[in-house]
C-alpha cells in the first residue's frame, strides 16, 4: 500500500512546498520546522488507520467512553536527518517508544551507492508496530537494510517505511525486498533518481539543509 500525503489539499503542501524552494530552504531553523511540522502532518493521518480500544475517562463533572490508540508503536529513525522528521511524529505519538541507526552513503561515483550503517539502538520491536522515519526514500536501500537490522531485535508485526520525498524506484525496492507486513507513506512521489542517486526533483540532501554540510 502506498500512501501520498500531498496528493490531498492540507496544510502538508505548504511545508513541502517551502522545503523545496531553493530560497526558503536556505534558513535551517525554518526548514527543520517544516520537516517537523511534515512529520505531525503525516502521523496524524497516520493515526486514522490504526487501531483503537474503548476506555472511560473521569472527568470533573462526569464520565465519558473515548477511544485511545492500542498499538504499541516504535519509531525509528535514520540519523542525522530524519531526527527533525521524527520530531513531529513523536509531537503525535508521544508514548512510542524510540530506536536510532545511523548510516551515511558511500560515494561511488555509481547510480546505486553502497550504504554504510555504523550504529543502533533499537528498542524491542517483536510484535510492535514499527514506523521507519527517513525523509529522503531514494534507492530504498537504507530503508531494507535498516529493517533487516529492526527483525533482528524482533520481527515487528508491521512496518510502516515513512519519508518526506520519495522517487519511484525506491518504492519498487521496498516492494521487492521487503518482507514484512507493510506499508508505504510518503509527503510526495517524485519523478526519478538521477546518475548520482538523488531524487529529482526532490529538494537536496535533508540532513545539509537541517544541520549545515558536513565535511
Amino acid at each position: 500500500m502506498l500512501t501520498i500525503l500531498t496528493e490531498t489539499s492540507s496544510a502538508a503542501n505548504q511545508f513541502l512546498f517551502e522545503m523545496r524552494h531553493k530560497d526558503i530552504q536556505k534558513h535551517r531553523g525554518r526548514f527543520r520546522n517544516n520537516m517537523k511540522r511534515l512529520g505531525m502532518a503525516m502521523a496524524l493521518k497516520m493515526s486514522e488507520k490504526m487501531s483503537y480500544r474503548s476506555v472511560e475517562v473521569e472527568t470533573p463533572l462526569g464520565s465519558k467512553l473515548m477511544k485511545v490508540l492500542s498499538e504499541d508503536l516504535v519509531l525509528i529513525t535514520i540519523l542525522r536527518a530524519g531526527s527533525a522528521f521524527l520530531e513531529g511524529f513523536q509531537e503525535i505519538f508521544d508514548d512510542a517508544t524510540i530506536g536510532f541507526i545511523g548510516a551515511y552513503r558511500m560515494e561511488s561515483g555509481d547510480s546505486a551507492p553502497a550504504i554504510e550503517m555504523n550504529y543502533k539502538a533499537l528498542p524491542e520491536t517483536a510484535g510492535k508496530t514499527v514506523i521507519l522515519v527517513d525523509p529522503m526514500l531514494a534507492t530504498g536501500h537504507s530503508m531494507i537494510d535498516a529493517a533487516q537490522l529492526i527483525s533482528e531485535s524482533g520481527k515487528p508485526a508491521r512496518i510502516y517505511y515513512v519519508s518526506a520525498v520519495a522517487a519511484p524506484e525506491g518504492v519498487n525496492y521496498i516492494r521487492e525486498k521487503n518482507k514484512l507486513p507493510y506499508e508505504i507513506w510518503t509527503g510526495s512521489l517524485d519523478e526519478k533518481l538521477n546518475a548520482s542517486a538523488y531524487i529529482v526533483p526532490g529538494l537536496g540532501d535533508a540532513g545539509d539543509l537541517s544541520y549545515g554540510a558536513k565535511i
